[in-house]
């Protein structure tokens, strides 16, 4: 959840519903990362792996592949008329994400995820011929802009020498 009411509970309006996949994915891998710190303790293993489970399950884009930037927890209407672009960002975490958690739990489903993710990222985002990854796609996979940096898209989630993004 983005905003949870002080008790921790959803708040049910427009912002109170929102889900951001990107956000929660990347606070998986950042959990999986330090259970893997800690000997691979298994309650974070399970908290991370269940916050990946639970956002791929509802951020994936079952009809055109790619993972959504906003998403309802009720499937109800999302206030953002972004919401249903790619950003490169979400797709960079996913990568690292699914990556760890096949590494901490051995669980295939992690890895064909991994697989899913790489081979949508790879195909969608990355300029072939000049290099980096473009930002930002359509709903149906196609570039929505052409710039490769501006303002909010910058070496933070990029991917690092380790497997891990680069994080300033």
């Amino acid at each position: 959840m983005e905003q949870v009411a002080p008790d921790g509970s959803i708040i049910d309006h427009i912002d109170g519903r929102t889900l951001n996949p990107g956000h929660a994915i990347e606070g998986a891998w950042f959990i999986l990362h330090e259970a893997a710190h800690r000997g691979n303790d298994p309650r974070l293993i399970s908290l991370g792996c269940r916050m990946l489970d639970y956002m791929w399950e509802r951020g994936w884009d079952k009809q055109h592949g790619g993972i959504l930037y906003f998403r309802d927890v009720y499937n109800k209407p999302v206030q953002e008329y972004w919401q249903d672009m790619k950003f490169w960002w979400p797709h960079n975490e996913a990568i690292i994400a699914t990556l760890l958690a096949y590494l901490v739990t051995g669980n295939p489903k992690y890895a064909q995820w991994h697989r899913q993710v790489h081979e949508y990222s790879y195909a969608r985002f990355h300029d072939k011929q000049h290099g980096e990854w473009f930002g930002y796609l359509h709903r149906d996979g196609s570039i929505a802009q052409t710039a490769k940096g501006n303002l909010f898209k910058g070496p933070f989630h990029l991917p690092g020498r380790n497997g891990t993004a680069c994080k300033s």
